[in-house]
């Protein structure tokens, strides 16, 4: 069998499920960023990477390659032991090799896929480099956000319940990107409660870029956020073209969305709260933080929680006017609660 070239965007057009992708570089690199649904299977750890690197620059490519070799000869076993593995996993055709097919790719397309590709050629699988690496995919990727996009943004103040009405649109075949999941973050100091690991800003944009192309002939629904989403930037032009979108505003009575907040945020820990808390003090003010927090010592979660609405909600509200064209592209739904299925179902009444 042999080994075929295919450029990014080649690749990119695979369908999903068809394939399996492996990214043999260290794991340092593929934890900072990697192409999303690939697995690592790493041809140097990265202590290895690094003698292997200095080699080639302090002695010669020769005496690099005869080091990586050796490194790679006593591996090449369990390599494939862990590509059958992730074949079985993912419930990959297995009856024949020439079913299975692998696309393999390292920093620039270079000797260390060209390695791995060529052992699994070897043992029989149909195997596909990508041109470039993933040096071409990032290339790729960061290309997506010069893009123009059909966006249309779900606005409304905090406990709006924006989040379960982009995901109750995604039910009814509407297309939607959830920013915040991309993130791992609610996009405020109490955005992180739950304290799950977060993607550095290279990986969110690679998730972005995929979503963004295979979205792209549509409307994509969104959520308003601002450009900082925990510690992730939204891209400038993405960031420009959601300011200059539809904004649909669900606007919902305080009471209902106070008693929403305390039912999603109050079942953290004080700790957490307070420290939350902290975080916006001199933008809270002294007192209120002061205030707020005294509420939450002594079990009254929600006045501490009305005193950090009343205060998200003007800064909300000064983002908004700060946006492009508000006056004509703003639409507001009136809604009595907070309510997914109902207040869904009122948005797209809307939707032009």
């Amino acid at each position: 069998m042999a080994i075929t070239k295919i450029t990014v965007e080649e690749f990119i057009k695979i369908p999903q499920g068809s394939f399996l992708l492996l990214d043999v570089r260290s794991p340092s690199e593929f934890a900072h960023a990697h192409i999303p649904s690939a697995y690592n299977l790493p041809l140097f750890i990265d202590e290895e990477r690094k003698v292997v690197g200095t080699t080639y620059k302090q002695q010669s490519r020769e005496q690099a390659i005869k080091i990586g070799l050796t490194y790679f000869g006593t591996k090449m076993n369990v390599m494939l032991e862990q590509v059958e593995q992730l074949i079985t996993a993912n419930k990959l055709e297995q009856d024949n090799h020439k079913h299975i097919s692998i696309v393999v790719h390292c920093w620039r397309g270079g000797m260390r896929s060209a390695g791995v590709a060529w052992l699994l050629d070897l043992y029989g699988y149909k195997v596909y480099t990508i041109v470039g690496g993933y040096k071409a995919f990032r290339n790729w990727a960061l290309h997506q956000f010069n893009k123009a996009y059909q966006f249309k943004v779900i606005a409304g103040y905090t406990g709006s319940g924006k989040t379960a009405i982009l995901h109750t649109l995604k039910k009814q075949n509407e297309t939607i990107i959830d920013l915040e999941g991309l993130a791992k973050h609610k996009g405020s100091s109490f955005g992180n409660l739950a304290e799950v690991a977060l993607p550095t800003q290279e990986m969110f944009e690679n998730k972005l870029a995929i979503e963004l192309y295979q979205h792209q002939d549509k409307c994509i629904w969104i959520e308003d956020e601002s450009q900082r989403i925990g510690n992730i930037n939204m891209p400038n032009n993405i960031f420009s073209q959601k300011q200059n979108a539809s904004i649909y505003f669900m606007d919902i009575p305080f009471e209902e969305r106070l008693d929403y907040i305390v039912e999603e945020y109050g079942k953290h820990s004080k700790e957490k709260l307070v420290n939350a808390i902290i975080r916006i003090k001199k933008r809270l003010g002294g007192l209120d933080a002061k205030n707020a927090i005294n509420y939450l010592l002594d079990d009254d979660v929600k006045s501490s929680f009305a005193i950090l609405l009343k205060y998200y909600d003007k800064y909300y509200l000064r983002g908004l006017h700060n946006k492009e064209n508000i006056q004509t592209n703003l639409t507001t739904i009136q809604c009595s609660k907070v309510d997914a299925v109902a207040n869904a179902t009122k948005l797209l009444h809307y939707k032009v």
